[in-house]
């Protein structure tokens, strides 16, 4: 399916938004639009990585299974996010969408050449991917002193946010994307202790949870203040 940017929810926030409208055409006529239900493999750990990719709705998961059969879940992919290690031949890890999702594919040699065209493209790449970098070492630091309560609440807002059709502000209620176990798989806890603790944010009044996988913030700022 073709793309069509003038109605694409991150095209002020992707990578692209940094293109003139006449170089953000030219780019789109070498895209094509695809869906991945939930659960699908986008990219498989050992495949040669032919393309890249902006994901415009949904939740993609990288993931790393290990020689017992484990997951272990590296981190998360939210819409405006680019997907794909432009300068490595291999994937090293597996990309799955953990929510019925939406991705703008792109070859990655006819990638590469747009890049090459369009220099304000290579810098907003080099600015996600150094941002990027910056906040993996950051939450790196931070979990390294985080309680569980602390990280479970910093996931609910990051969850929040991508659910939220304004980068302005949060969603304020949102259905789970993810199962209690992927939960746990993020963020390196039990199970059990992922249900504690949720249990522990509503009793606070900093969340209600709705049905089976809804949440409601009914205190998005002590929620944030929670997650430090």
């Amino acid at each position: 399916m073709t793309l069509a940017c003038e109605s694409c929810p991150v095209r002020e926030r992707a990578v692209c938004a940094a293109l003139t409208l006449e170089e953000r055409a030219e780019l789109a006529r070498i895209g094509r639009a695809r869906s991945y239900a939930r659960g699908e493999m986008v990219f498989a750990a050992g495949d040669d990585l032919d393309a890249s990719a902006t994901l415009t709705a949904g939740l993609l998961k990288i993931g790393h299974v290990d020689a017992d059969g484990n997951e272990r879940i590296l981190g998360l992919i939210h819409p405006a996010g680019f997907v794909g290690e432009m300068f490595a031949p291999i994937a090293n890890h597996d990309v799955v969408a953990l929510t019925d999702s939406r991705l703008c594919l792109f070859p990655r040699r006819e990638y590469e050449a747009a890049i090459a065209r369009f220099p304000a493209l290579a810098l907003a790449l080099l600015r996600r991917s150094s941002g990027d970098l910056h906040d993996a070492r950051a939450q790196i630091a931070l979990d390294s002193r985080r309680s569980a309560g602390a990280k479970l609440a910093s996931l609910l807002l990051a969850l929040a946010r991508s659910a939220s059709h304004s980068p302005c502000h949060l969603a304020e209620s949102f259905d789970l994307p993810l199962t209690r176990g992927e939960m746990a798989g993020v963020l390196g806890m039990t199970i059990e202790t992922v249900s504690r603790q949720l249990g522990r944010l509503e009793k606070d009044g900093l969340i209600a949870r709705v049905g089976a996988r809804g949440i409601r913030l009914t205190d998005a700022t002590r929620l944030e203040e929670r997650a430090g």
